[in-house]
């Protein structure tokens, strides 16, 4: 039988499980027959027969029987003559099926066949990788850590695949070791380099979405929704829930009893604190429930401008903005109000200046510096110690007591006058 035995390439086909056998035959024949596109000029009167179990591969030739000195084309004619000395009851008209010898096409053909072979299944195996998880975006993977690297993690699935969790996308205090186990959620995939890149993410409110549909039956189910969830990785999450079902309280349900739900999720984000809050229509409750754990005294809207003008007690602004302003900004993404924080002068109205007068004295970048962590105004930067500034800011204590003092003599400079 002239056939050459491919068993080495298909040991590819063999360990590329995921990919479905017509589409390997078509590749085969794909390769095959630009083989003999380049020795006979055509494949039309060629037939590919592949044995893709025992790695043989037969190629049959149709050529048909005309009288001697009739042939105008070798490659689909053959004369009646040299038809009977393969077969002697062959008649002219018939159609002469002949196997052609692969050996013919030459050593180095052949090796170019099986090279071409090997990179197309290949692109076949990278393709089936790329559409296996971009099916999967959003979803969570449990993988091993292979190798740690300075600006990112090399992690392994059970199929042997190879993905990465970049630096930026892990929990600041995360910590891997080879061999580990994690978990982490699809959050881009993507061909670079003709090489699949599969990024995870443990920062993406989408892993922590997922953590609570693992968690909490009702949300897996759909009778609770999780309207929106805003993160500061390893510091702070804010997650707005609603219930379907009058019956379930979407934050009871979600915390679990005794935080039974929700202490495996913080656990998994590093301690990360979670505030689990009712969705709500009502801007305003929704603003005061984003500002959890404070307590707001009472609050003015303006809905145009999509901004909220907030008063609180002095014991409950210092909670409202949190470590490092964290939660007024949690808050204002959660809700997509900007929020200025004021301190409440129960009832009586207190004078104070936007820091933005203040900006012939004041370096801007300062101001910036002050109302990154919610001081818009005078009062709020006086409300705090210099010590509460200095840890919240990046500012110098010098330049904090500089500021203060700046403030203060436009306070007694009001009063004088």
């Amino acid at each position: 039988m002239a056939s050459i035995n491919l068993i080495e390439s298909f040991t590819e086909f063999k360990e590329a499980e995921n990919i479905d056998r017509p589409t390997l035959m078509k590749v085969l024949e794909d390769v095959f027959k630009t083989l003999l596109r380049k020795k006979y000029g055509t494949d039309e009167n060629f037939d590919v027969i592949v044995n893709t179990e025992k790695g043989d591969l037969e190629i049959i030739r149709r050529r048909l029987i005309v009288e001697d000195g009739q042939v105008t084309d070798e490659n689909t004619q053959i004369a009646y003559s040299d038809a009977i000395k393969i077969e002697p009851d062959y008649e002219v008209g018939e159609e002469l099926y002949e196997e052609v010898n692969i050996q013919d096409f030459g050593r180095r053909a052949i090796l170019a066949a099986k090279q071409t072979l090997a990179a197309r299944i290949s692109d076949l195996k990278k393709n089936v990788l790329l559409k296996k998880y971009a099916e999967r975006i959003g979803d969570i993977v449990t993988v091993e850590v292979y190798q740690v690297w300075k600006k990112e993690v090399l992690l392994l699935d059970d199929e042997g695949n190879e993905l990465i969790l970049p630096k930026s996308e892990q929990i600041p205090s995360d910590y891997f070791k080879k061999g580990e186990t994690i978990r982490a959620v699809v959050k881009k995939v993507e061909m670079k380099n003709n090489t699949p890149l599969i990024i995870l993410s443990r920062t993406h409110p989408s892993f922590l979405a997922k953590l609570l549909e693992i968690e909490v039956p009702e949300i897996f189910d759909g009778l609770i929704v999780i309207r929106k969830i805003v993160r500061e990785p390893g510091e702070r999450a804010k997650v707005a829930v609603e219930s379907y079902d009058d019956r379930i309280d979407p934050v009871g349900a979600c915390v679990g009893m005794k935080g039974s739900r929700i202490h495996g999720i913080v656990r998994e984000l590093r301690n990360e604190n979670i505030d689990i809050i009712n969705y709500t229509n009502n801007i305003q409750l929704f603003i005061q429930r984003a500002l959890t754990p404070a307590k707001v005294s009472r609050m003015e809207v303006d809905t145009e401008n999509k901004r909220a003008s907030v008063y609180l007690k002095p014991d409950q602004v210092s909670l409202a903005i949190g470590k490092r302003g964290v939660n007024i900004r949690l808050a204002c993404e959660l809700t997509g109000y900007n929020i200025d924080v004021y301190r409440d002068s129960d009832g009586t109205e207190e004078y104070d200046i936007d820091l933005d007068e203040f900006a012939d004295e004041i370096d801007e970048w300062i101001i910036d510096e002050l109302k990154r962590i919610g001081c818009d105004t005078a009062l709020s930067v006086l409300d705090l110690s210099v010590e509460e500034l200095v840890r919240r800011t990046d500012l110098e204590e010098e330049t904090i007591r500089e500021v203060r003092r700046i403030i203060e003599e436009e306070f007694k400079k009001d009063e004088t006058e």
